[in-house]
């Protein structure tokens, strides 16, 4: 692969260079740009990557360059590069919630191959779900390339359409932090029913984990599963109908709707804002 430069070093960053290293990359091929000395020193000290507090001097020679940083600094972020993005027309490969390709383009003032992709926290472990959008500037051997950053944090699903980001971002974006509160609520509930905190905390987080494993690893979908484990009249049955008459599907649904409506609102803020 070619140099590569990250602006932004923080856990999603990390992640996505750690990943790459464990599948071959190699860490002279790779830049970070960071503005906190502590979390430089770190990345050079684990990973042997070259790291600069200067966004141009990571960005120097790149012909990937990865947006790692929060929506809110993407205008000033991306008038900094303008010259380097400019020069070497490297794929812009961005993972800021609700910025759209529109929008980086007109802040580097350049019309520029894009990529637009949304990673989650998971891919820290590499078991992250990535949804990416290319614009039409972006060949197919820019396109593996970009796939191939994303494939170092687990899944990459391509989607047809932009809109469709911020889809992605409130199912599998944010989502992580769904399933977090679930297994938050069914901590506390076993633990005022009785069991210690620390067998209600580890049983709740192994159930996840098996039952996250059960649906990649089996290939059946959730409700069919789902269905397996519900005998009839049984205690499974008793918590689902509870379940159903608390209106879970509505409520995840208005949740997933907000997060898609606030991913949207990020976008309209930074106009607002420029």
């Amino acid at each position: 692969m070619n140099r590569i430069a990250f602006i932004g070093g923080g856990n999603m960053a990390t992640a996505l260079i750690a990943g790459m290293l464990r599948h071959g990359a190699q860490p002279g091929g790779i830049a970070v740009a960071e503005p906190r000395a502590e979390a430089l020193q770190e990345l050079s000290r684990e990973y042997g990557v070259a790291t600069y507090t200067d966004n141009l001097d990571a960005a120097e020679g790149a012909s990937i360059l990865v947006l790692a940083v929060k929506p809110q600094m993407m205008t000033e972020v991306c008038r900094g590069l303008r010259p380097a993005v400019q020069k070497y027309r490297p794929v812009i490969i961005s993972i800021a919630a609700g910025i759209r390709i529109a929008q980086l383009e007109r802040w580097f003032d350049a019309a520029l191959p894009v990529v637009r992709c949304m990673p989650n926290t998971p891919a820290m472990f590499g078991a992250g779900a990535t949804g990416l959008f290319a614009n039409g500037r972006v060949s197919a051997p820019q396109r593996a390339e970009a796939q191939h950053v994303l494939d170092a944090g687990g899944l990459t699903v391509w989607v047809p359409d932009e809109d469709q980001l911020d889809i992605v971002t409130a199912l599998s974006g944010s989502g992580p932090a769904y399933f977090f509160l679930m297994v938050e609520a069914l901590e506390n509930a076993a633990f005022s029913q009785g069991l210690s905190r620390e067998t209600a905390r580890a049983l709740a987080a192994q159930t996840a984990f098996g039952a996250g494993r059960m649906l990649v690893e089996s290939g059946e979908s959730a409700a069919t599963l789902r269905q397996r484990v519900t005998s009839p009249n049984g205690t499974t049955q008793a918590a689902l109908e509870s379940f159903r008459d608390d209106h879970f599907p509505a409520i995840v649904a208005r949740a997933v709707d907000a997060a898609r409506r606030r991913g949207f609102q990020l976008s309209e803020d930074m106009e607002s804002n420029t």
